[in-house]
């Protein structure tokens, strides 16, 4: 998952989950009263401002070894931080969706989640690569003619 603080200048931050080292998320899975990394991933997901800046703590103390979480703040959250899936998670999310999809014959629970994980995906456009990639492209075309 990416994660980005958006500066006062304008400029973007971006702090990819996947470049945490072990000792890194346990150390945010413990600052957030041992929540465990799934559940920390669900709460990214959902935009979740404890979660959001417990990312930003776990870069910063990389530069400040000193840093306590709980002096980690950012004013402005909402417009400033913004948690986005990774090419591999929305791979990985439409792989499970298939998967069920297959089972029942029916590509209406792919339909209802595409516009969800185009609105978390870093770039959107991966979402509709994926679904190519796992031979759904039909259901961006569709999705894009119902736009129109």
């Amino acid at each position: 998952m990416i994660v980005t603080y958006t500066q006062d200048d304008g400029t973007a931050e971006r702090m990819d989950t996947d470049d945490l080292s072990a000792l890194e998320a346990a150390a945010i899975e413990e600052a957030m009263d041992d929540v465990p990394w799934r559940a920390i991933e669900a709460r990214l997901q959902a935009q979740d401002p404890t979660a959001l800046r417990a990312i930003v703590w776990a870069f910063r103390r990389r530069e400040q070894s000193g840093l306590k979480f709980a002096d980690v703040d950012v004013p402005g959250w909402r417009r400033r931080l913004k948690a986005r899936l990774t090419r591999d998670e929305i791979a990985d999310a439409l792989t499970n969706i298939m998967t069920e999809a297959l089972s029942k014959s029916e590509d209406s629970m792919i339909d209802a989640v595409t516009p969800h994980l185009r609105k978390l995906a870093d770039d959107p456009a991966e979402v509709d690569a994926a679904l190519d990639e796992l031979g759904k492209g039909h259901l961006t075309r569709h999705a894009k003619e119902s736009a129109a």
